[in-house]
């Protein structure tokens, strides 16, 4: 590493509003900004998954979408694919119950982005693949044919 690197790594900006601007006030400015250094530090911005509380704790607006049980993991991967912050709540107040999902990101882009995969991802979910309980009757229903036939065919062999 270069001196100039080393420089620019640990450059600061201190902006101090005063008339008059003494050494008093500028120790008094640097020690203040020194003594949050350490608080910064331990306690980063939370990214990604978290609580509601949490989410909503800087005042930005939330915005919320109503999924499935079985959209929440697909949502979970794309949203930290596109950095969006989001927060899962379960509403257990309907029969089947629904996952809300409040959100917010750094930039708007980022959320279009992710919702619109999302949502293609979705639609492509519903528009190919069949649901479980119509792949299961299908299976069952060979299964009672194969037995029957198998059946038919013994009775058959011990007539002769």
């Amino acid at each position: 590493m270069t001196d100039q690197d080393q420089v620019n790594e640990r450059c600061c900006c201190l902006i101090i509003r005063g008339g008059k601007l003494t050494g008093k006030a500028l120790a008094f400015a640097m020690r203040a900004f020194l003594a949050e250094v350490p608080k910064r530090m331990q306690n980063p911005p939370k990214r990604g998954k978290q609580s509601v509380k949490s989410l909503a704790k800087d005042g930005s607006k939330l915005e919320n979408i109503e999924v499935g049980n079985e959209c929440v993991k697909s949502f979970e991967r794309i949203a930290t694919k596109y950095a969006v912050d989001y927060a899962v709540m379960k509403d257990v107040s309907e029969e089947p119950p629904k996952h809300l999902i409040f959100f917010k990101s750094r930039n708007a882009d980022s959320m279009t982005a992710a919702f619109r995969e999302f949502s293609a991802k979705q639609l492509c979910k519903l528009a190919t693949k069949p649901t479980l309980r119509e792949t299961l009757n299908k299976m069952v229903e060979k299964s009672k044919n194969q037995v029957l036939e198998k059946v038919k065919e013994k009775d058959r062999g011990l007539e002769r």
